[in-house]
C-alpha cells in the first residue's frame, strides 16, 4: 500500500474537481440532506447521508453538524457522524476495507443540481488532512473520482464487489509531498476509508 505524508486543505477552489454525471443508481444508495441556515428563497447547502440501518444513517460530521437529523454519535477523529434517520425497507449496505489501486464508485447528492450524482475513478493514495473536522491521525484516501460540492458525506463503493469502502468528506486542488515540495496529484476527491472507522462504527450501530 502506498502511503505518502501531505497535509491537505478542504475545498481548496471552486465547487467540484474530476467529472460526475447524474445517476438514477445514486439515488437508491443514499439521501439528500439539507445543512446550513436557509435563505430567503428558501435554499440552504446540501449534503449526503448514507442508510446504514432502520434508525441510522452515516455520513460526513460537517454535513451533521447542521443537518436536521439528531445526531447519535461523532467519530473522535474523523469527519464522521452517525445520525438517526428512519430507512424503512433497506438492505443494510456490506463494508470492505479496499486498497490503494483500487477501483471505485462515488455516490452523493450535487448541490449544484439537488439531483443525485456518481463517478468512477481509482484509490490513489492515503494522505493527511487536518481541519476543524478531521484530525491528522484520522488518514483519508484521494481518489481521482469526480466530486462536486454537496456529496459530502455520500458513499464510496469498492467496484470489484459493490461493497462501502468509505464516506466521502471533500475535495482539493492539489496533494503536495511534504519533504520535497513535489505536487504530487491535482484535483482529488478526498474519503475517509473503512478501516479507519469500522471498529467506532460497529460499536454504534451494534453490528457484527
Amino acid at each position: 500500500m502506498r502511503h505518502a505524508v501531505c497535509l491537505l486543505a478542504l475545498l481548496l477552489c471552486g465547487c467540484s474537481v474530476g467529472k460526475y454525471e447524474y445517476s438514477r443508481e445514486a439515488e437508491k444508495r443514499v439521501d439528500m440532506t439539507v445543512t446550513g441556515i436557509p435563505t430567503i428563497l428558501g435554499l440552504g447547502t446540501l449534503g449526503t447521508t448514507i442508510p446504514l440501518t432502520p434508525e441510522y444513517s452515516l455520513t460526513a460530521a460537517h454535513v451533521a453538524k447542521y443537518s436536521l437529523y439528531r445526531v447519535k454519535s461523532y467519530h473522535p477523529e474523523c469527519d464522521l457522524a452517525v445520525v438517526y434517520h428512519k430507512n424503512s425497507g433497506i438492505t443494510p449496505p456490506r463494508f470492505r476495507n479496499g486498497h490503494i489501486g483500487d477501483a471505485i464508485t462515488l455516490y452523493g447528492y450535487s448541490f449544484i443540481s439537488a439531483l443525485p450524482v456518481s463517478s468512477a475513478g481509482t484509490s490513489l493514495v492515503n494522505t493527511g488532512l487536518k481541519n476543524s473536522w478531521n484530525k491528522l491521525s484520522c488518514v483519508v484516501v484521494a481518489t481521482d473520482a469526480g466530486v462536486v460540492k454537496g456529496m459530502s458525506g455520500g458513499a464510496v463503493y469498492n467496484a470489484a464487489d459493490d461493497t462501502l469502502a468509505g464516506v466521502i468528506v471533500g475535495y482539493s486542488d492539489r496533494i503536495n509531498d511534504n519533504a520535497s515540495g513535489k505536487l504530487l496529484y491535482k484535483n482529488v476527491g478526498l474519503y475517509i476509508p473503512y478501516a479507519r472507522f469500522e471498529s467506532w462504527l460497529k460499536e454504534e450501530i451494534k453490528t457484527q
